[in-house]
């Protein structure tokens, strides 16, 4: 994720226990990080977004990824209905065939983190969603109009 051109490096010292910063290592060469600096910027990224989720008033956006049986009766419409409801949160959606009578549908959305955990909720729990996960990010996307 590139860096707004503002943004200015700051330097700052952190001191860990040494087993933690062996595991940190680990992660950096696993991961393929360029630096310690560049894996602990994205675990700070990754803990922002969960405060700002848990939060639930910043402006994010996602996915919602689900998997459901697309022969089981009503189901796609009352998928469809609950993304109506949430219209202005619902930027695009697209499903792939999987194998079997499979579905799999990716909403990108955005919106203030709370309610798309709503939207998500819905979608999720509707009987026939055999699995569903939201993935939210730091920022929002830019206004569509």
């Amino acid at each position: 994720m590139p860096r707004p051109k503002s943004d200015k490096i700051a330097r700052f010292s952190v001191s860990l226990p040494e087993s933690l910063l062996d595991e940190l290592d680990e992660m950096v060469e696993r991961r393929g990080y360029q630096s310690r600096s560049q894996a602990v910027a994205a675990l700070a990224r990754d803990g922002l977004v969960e405060f700002a989720t848990q939060l639930g008033t910043a402006t994010v956006a996602g996915t919602i990824n689900l998997v459901y049986d697309h022969t089981q009766k009503g189901l796609q419409a009352r998928l469809a209905a609950i993304q109506h409801r949430y219209y202005l949160m619902v930027v695009t959606s697209m499903h792939v065939h999987l194998e079997d009578h499979n579905y799999m549908e990716v909403l990108l959305v955005q919106g203030p983190a709370q309610k798309l955990r709503q939207l998500a909720d819905e979608l999720i729990t509707t009987r026939g969603v055999k699995q569903g996960k939201l993935t939210l990010t730091a920022t929002a996307m830019p206004p569509l109009l």
